[in-house]
């Protein structure tokens, strides 16, 4: 059972953890680089939770990891957002099926940010919640010498930036790690259609793009009434007001962005003169007051959004679109909130990369089945496409995802048939983001292209917002 425990007996636990080796190094590995002090070795992850507002800090504890101690030390404000969290952490440790064991040890106070930093219980901060304050942590953590995993986004706006920045130049100073939560890289639909746009065989190269037809385009369809993990999801009211939570163009267009970076430009290192913004535009989705207490459990408008209530209707700015060019190729990312999905559908995402010989399509709609599938269309009748599609499904696709196959349904147009086995949802990704940073923390490093293209992605996000305010 989690309990919420004193400050006295809190530090009464630090104490008897580093008595017993803790997340200190082993006095007789004399070799150990204290540059890098991962191993795998089980339980060497200490795991701190810093103001979990945002259900996606209890998406990464959803599952268990050899390498991470069960024992979580949690500090944060008194209030609904950290009882919400624990709620969800219960959830998964008396569940019937795979439970799991965490031991939550809670701090509350006015004081919680400068007790963490004082203590610093644990080697690695989940920060998943309020966008306004997460900048300030990750780089106070940072600072620390705390490595950081965080939920998207780690900035909101201009003003910010610099200090993101900032951090990043921190976590190289002092050897830790920064790396946020994109979990839309582990989708299986979006790593196909990276792989086959990797192959000129198939693809060919990436065409230009136009405004009107971009090279590669990412849009997304989000809702703000939804289930998680089986339940309906409760929104914290802040989660509405665009200055804690941030707008759309600087919020779910991350994982677009990164997405667009991911997949045009694979391994590649990308800088913020790379970026040239062509257009942009932002717009709200209206709430009624039953919609709002319905997502969030609260019977009236908080007074901080009353600045954007008009004609009794909440005005929430969760759209956005950027037009820009990446290295001359023209993308466009876009994101779009409504209140509740229609009976039995959900969130959606579209995508398409033009290439010189095909186009590849990614769609979730009606005639899909809600279910996100990859189209392969010819834009070349007279090209080998359908053998040289076949052969890379055969070598490189189904190498790495056996069972998968090619599915002709028109003479220029194919779908690549995924066995369910591959289609573990959303919530499964955010245990497979987490693992990846286990390894990198075991490597004492982050790939070369990360970090650069991080700082690049949210260049682009938050210049976007900045066109789009004009």
């Amino acid at each position: 059972m989690m309990n919420k425990i004193s400050a006295l007996t809190l530090s009464l636990a630090l104490l008897l953890a580093a008595c017993s080796g803790g997340n200190q190094e082993s006095k007789d590995d004399s070799t150990q680089n204290e540059k890098n002090m991962f191993t795998g070795a089980k339980g060497e992850v200490k795991l701190i939770n810093l103001d979990p507002g945002h259900f996606h800090a209890a998406l990464v504890q959803k599952s268990m990891y050899t390498q991470i101690d069960p024992r979580v030390y949690v500090y944060a404000p008194e209030g609904s957002d950290v009882q919400d969290y624990l709620k969800m952490i219960n959830g998964y440790n008396t569940r019937a099926e795979s439970p799991t064991s965490w031991d939550e040890v809670v701090y509350t106070g006015p004081d919680y940010l400068e007790k963490m930093l004082s203590e610093k219980p644990g080697n690695v901060m989940v920060m998943a919640g309020n966008n306004k304050k997460k900048t300030e942590y990750i780089l106070k953590t940072i600072q620390a010498g705390i490595n950081v995993l965080a939920d998207k986004p780690m900035v909101i706006n201009k003003a910010g930036f610099s200090d993101l920045e900032k951090a990043f130049a921190e976590a190289e100073k002092n050897d830790v790690l920064l790396y946020d939560i994109m979990t839309e890289r582990h989708e299986i639909t979006t790593i196909i259609q990276r792989e086959l746009a990797k192959l000129p065989s198939v693809f060919g190269e990436l065409t230009q793009g136009t405004p009107d037809a971009p090279a590669i385009t990412k849009e997304s369809v989000h809702h703000f009434f939804k289930y998680v993990s089986g339940n309906p999801i409760k929104r914290p009211a802040w989660f509405f007001d665009t200055e804690q939570q941030g707008e759309g163009i600087v919020d779910v267009n991350t994982h677009l962005v990164d997405l667009i970076q991911w997949e045009a430009f694979p391994d590649v290192v990308l800088k913020k003169s790379d970026v040239e913004i062509i257009s942009a535009r932002r717009w709200p989705t209206e709430l009624t007051l039953a919609q709002f207490t319905k997502v969030t459990q609260l019977d009236a408008f908080p007074d901080y959004l009353q600045k954007d209530v008009k004609n009794g209707k909440l005005q929430v700015y969760a759209n956005g679109e950027i037009i820009y060019k990446l290295k001359g190729k023209v993308a466009k990312a876009s994101v779009i909130w409504n209140y509740q999905a229609p009976e039995g559908t959900g969130d959606t995402h579209y995508s398409i990369m033009r290439g010189s010989k095909c186009n590849i399509i990614i769609k979730q709609g009606k005639e899909e089945g809600f279910k996100p599938t990859v189209y392969v269309e010819s834009s070349d009748v007279s090209s080998p496409l359908r053998d040289n599609l076949q052969t890379a499904i055969d070598e490189t696709i189904a190498g790495m995802f056996p069972g998968v196959t090619l599915e002709q349904l028109e003479e220029n147009l194919w779908t690549i048939n995924i066995p369910d086995q591959y289609k573990v949802g959303h919530e499964a990704h955010f245990a497979q983001v987490t693992e990846k940073y286990l390894k990198y923390l075991i490597d004492g490093k982050l790939p070369e292209w990360e970090v650069p293209n991080m700082i690049t992605k949210y260049y682009t996000t938050t210049l976007g917002l900045e066109k789009a305010m004009e």
